[in-house]
């Protein structure tokens, strides 16, 4: 765990490559928010959990990345008090949580100061939550992990107004929320982000993503840098395949290192 705040330590899980400490070299690293899981939580990513295709913090690990991968607030073994804390909702919590986990790996003699983020479902929108926030993160990856607040389960908004998500959007008429993803993604402009929403994903729809994507790209546009966006749809339902995993390390890899 670490100390993310006074009062307030997150517990995660912090995979260094063997090259990392053996050879001195210094390396890149990816923080890697965990999927909604209030079973084992964190411990999905880092191949503990039930469901395949989530051990992208282990995968990365294993291809020379450091990774660091938080518990999010209010789910598993992550329990804080955020009214005592001070805070009125757990992504803003999370996101504080992150950038400090960033802090201590950018303290660490073995690591570049080149961070990427990677996320699936909750992990997703954690992640472009944090780089909207987060100047440090040079490449963002997000699968299964939004659509508008609009389209999000035809306007039942509920999901999203959990105290570990944000509780006062329901105090906005539907069409008053101030801000969704085309502003957040337009927000990461010109940094690459790689985005993966399934055909079938049954949380988000991957039509309301690319007219998201679409409206972001305007601002990639104006930064001269088109191609930095990119949106793939993968014939699979709420889940992050091989194949988009791979692109997504390749995406590390190209920016990163």
């Amino acid at each position: 765990s670490y100390a993310a705040e006074p009062g307030g330590r997150t517990p995660a899980y912090f995979l260094i490559p063997k090259a990392a400490l053996e050879q001195g070299i210094r390396r890149p690293a990816v923080l890697c928010p965990h999927p909604t899981d209030n079973r084992v939580g964190h411990k999905v990513v880092v191949g503990l959990g039930e469901k395949p295709n989530r051990a992208y913090a282990s995968e990365l690990a294993e291809r020379g990345f450091v990774t660091l991968a938080p518990s999010y607030p209010l789910l598993a073994e992550s329990q804080p008090d955020l009214k005592a804390l001070g805070y009125q909702c757990g992504t803003m919590k999370a996101i504080w949580d992150n950038i400090r986990g960033l802090d201590l790996l950018e303290d660490l003699d073995y690591v570049a100061p080149h961070f990427g983020t990677i996320g699936h479902s909750l992990g997703g929108h954690n992640s472009i939550y944090t780089a909207a926030f987060e100047p440090r993160i040079r490449a963002v990856v997000s699968s299964c992990g939004f659509d508008s607040y609009l389209d999000y389960k035809d306007g039942k908004i509920d999901g999203w107004a959990q105290e570990r998500y944000m509780p006062r959007i329901k105090t906005y008429a539907l069409a008053d929320i101030p801000f969704d993803f085309h502003d957040l993604i337009a927000a990461l402009a010109p940094r690459p982000c790689f985005v993966s929403a399934p055909l079938h994903d049954s949380n988000f729809k991957w039509r309301s993503v690319d007219a998201v994507t679409e409206a972001a790209s305007r601002v990639y546009d104006l930064y001269g840098a088109p191609e930095q966006l990119r949106v793939e749809h993968p014939d699979c339902a709420h889940d992050f395949p091989d194949e988009m995993r791979e692109l997504a390390y390749q995406l590390f890899e190209t920016h990163l290192k």
